[in-house]
């Protein structure tokens, strides 16, 4: 069974993107992917400014990517780039850190004048670690999500489009293991 990981590089604790991150995750376990989701604002803040790879919680976020067959990476939009703090993560990875790997890059983001941040900020990013095969990338307007307490409710506008990207997912996962 493919492991995949949801990596949500937000620095809030009532993001939106982390909360799509977890509604990514739970669908990929309806399709028997084994999921897991590692927000990087839990991490320590020294040791991953400082780029501590031998402190123990980096250490096991960073063997956590390298265990995965799939990435998830989702952030929020900001300057018309994704978060710094996903960013100060990727770059704490080898060089070929995604390699063998496929990847599935969401931004969340007020406005589609941000929508291009994930074709010309992320992927170049996510191409220099050597990703196997990066999946067509998914930009969610946050006027796309409501909340039902704590679940996101993704309005149709976008919800089969998001549907569609993670079925494209599973099958890269499951043509090129």
């Amino acid at each position: 069974m493919s492991k995949v990981l949801v990596v949500s590089g937000s620095p809030s604790p009532s993001s939106k993107t982390e909360l799509i991150g977890d509604h990514v995750a739970r669908r990929l376990a309806e399709y028997e992917w084994h999921t897991g989701h590692l927000r990087v604002r839990t991490l320590p803040a020294e040791p991953l400014l400082g780029a501590d790879v031998s402190h123990p919680a980096i250490a096991r976020a960073l063997e956590q990517v390298a265990r995965a067959d799939g990435i998830v990476l989702a952030t929020p939009t900001y300057k018309a780039s994704f978060s710094g703090l996903l960013k100060t993560f990727l770059d704490l990875l080898p060089q070929a850190g995604f390699t063998h790997k496929a990847v599935l890059p969401l931004a969340t983001g007020g406005s589609v004048a941000h929508l291009l941040v994930l074709d010309y900020a992320l992927r170049p990013v996510v191409h220099s670690l050597g990703a196997r095969h990066v999946v067509q990338s998914f930009f969610l307007l946050d006027k796309h999500v409501e909340f039902q307490g704590n679940e996101p409710r993704i309005l149709p506008e976008s919800a089969g489009k998001l549907d569609d990207v993670i079925e494209q997912f599973c099958k890269s996962l499951i043509t090129n293991p």
